[in-house]
C-alpha cells in the first residue's frame, strides 16, 4: 500500500483492527503549561500506552495486518528499546513469535522488559549494520516477516491512530505537534490529520543535535546525523524512503530545539503535570514554549510519544 492509497477509511480500519489490544490513552490539559505556552494544549499520553509508548499501536497493527501463514511463521525486528518491547506484547498478545535482535549496548532492563513479555532476543554487536544484517538473517533461516521499527506502511498506520484518537475527542485543533526521529510517529500522525479534513496542521519537533529531518525538508532527499549526542534517545534514528514521502506532503514544518530546552520541558511536565515522561516525549513540549509566538492564542496538540525512562538516570 502507498501514501496515495491510505484514506480515512484506511486509518479508521486500523483503529479498529488494534482496538482491543492497545490502550484508549488519554488526553490531558494543565492550566499552568497553558499559561507558559500562551495556547490551549491538549497532550495524548502515549506513555500511559502499553509497554509505555505509542509504538504498542504500529507493532500490533503489523502483526495484525500479516496472513495466517505468515503470522505462523512469527516476526523479526531490530530494536534497542521501544519498539522491540512493542513486538515482544503484540507478539505475545496475537499469539506469534517475536525474534528479536537487540545491540550489545542496550539497558538491561530493555532486554529484561521484552524476554518478560515472551520476545526470543538475538544480541548483535552495537551498530545498526550488524543490527539489520542479523535480523536479515533469522528472517531468512525462520521465514518470520521483517518489521521495521518506523519504515514500514502498516506501522505507520498503527501510529496514525493515537493522532486520530486525538482529532476526534479534541475538536478545532490548530496544530498537532509530535517527536521525529525514524519518522514512523510523525508521518502516521500527518496522515491521520490530512485524512480527517479538518485542516489541523501537523509540526514535526527534533533535536538540533540530530537535525536529519529538518535538513531532509530543505534538501529534498533524506539526510543522515554524523553523530547521536541528544538525550532523547528514541530520536537518535533516520528516516526511510516509506515514511518521507508522507512528511514532504503532509508535514507544514519541522522545529529545532536544545538540548537544554528538552531537559527543562521534561522537568516542567514532570513537576506540574505529575506525570512521567521520557525526553523524546519533551521535544514537542520544548518546541511549543521555544515558538510561543507561532503558537499563541491556537489550539494544540501534543502526542507524548511514551514514558520509558531510566530512573536511576535523569537528565534533572
Amino acid at each position: 500500500m502507498t501514501m496515495h492509497e491510505i484514506t480515512q477509511a484506511t486509518i479508521i480500519s486500523a483503529q479498529e483492527r488494534i482496538t482491543e489490544y492497545v490502550h484508549l490513552t488519554p488526553v490531558m490539559t494543565s492550566r499552568i503549561m497553558d499559561r507558559k505556552s500562551g495556547a490551549s494544549l491538549f497532550f495524548k499520553c502515549e506513555n500511559f500506552q502499553r509497554m509505555g509508548a505509542f509504538k504498542m499501536r504500529g507493532a500490533t497493527n503489523a502483526i495484525l495486518s500479516l496472513n495466517s501463514g505468515r503470522k505462523a511463521k512469527g516476526v523479526v525486528t531490530h530494536s534497542s528499546g521501544n519498539f522491540a518491547q512493542a513486538v515482544a506484547l503484540a507478539g505475545r498478545l496475537t499469539h506469534v513469535d517475536s525474534h528479536i535482535v537487540m545491540p550489545e549496548n542496550a539497558p538491561s532492563v530493555k532486554k529484561a522488559a521484552v524476554e518478560g513479555y515472551g520476545g526470543k532476543i538475538y544480541i548483535s554487536a552495537s551498530n545498526i549494520k550488524a543490527r539489520e544484517e542479523m535480523a536479515d538473517e533469522i528472517a531468512q533461516i525462520t521465514g518470520a516477516t521483517l518489521l521495521h521499527p518506523s519504515n514500514d506502511m502498516d506501522v505507520i498506520l498503527g501510529n496514525s491512530t493515537a493522532a486520530a484518537e486525538l482529532l476526534e475527542e479534541i475538536q478545532d485543533l490548530d496544530y498537532i505537534l509530535a517527536p521525529v526521529g525514524g519518522g514512523g510517529l510523525i508521518a502516521g500522525t500527518a496522515l491521520a490529520a490530512h485524512h480527517s479534513d479538518t485542516g489541523c496542521k501537523v509540526i514535526g519537533t527534533e533535536p538540533s543535535n540530530v537535525d536529519d529531518a529538518y535538513r531532509s525538508l530543505q534538501s529534498g532527499k533524506i539526510e543522515y546525523n554524523t553523530h547521536t549526542n541528544t538525550i532523547a534517545d528514541g530520536l537518535r534514528t533516520n528516516l526511510g524512503d516509506i515514511n518521507f514521502p508522507i512528511i514532504q506532503n503532509y508535514v507544514d514544518q519541522i522545529l529545532l530545539v536544545e538540548e537544554q530546552e528538552i531537559i527543562d520541558a521534561m522537568k516542567l511536565v514532570w513537576e506540574r503535570m505529575k506525570i512521567v515522561i521520557e525526553p523524546s516525549s519533551a521535544v514537542p513540549v520544548a518546541a511549543v514554549l521555544k515558538n510561543r509566538a507561532l503558537f499563541e492564542a491556537k489550539r494544540v496538540g501534543i502526542i507524548l510519544s511514551g514514558g520509558n525512562v531510566d530512573m536511576m538516570n535523569l537528565p534533572f
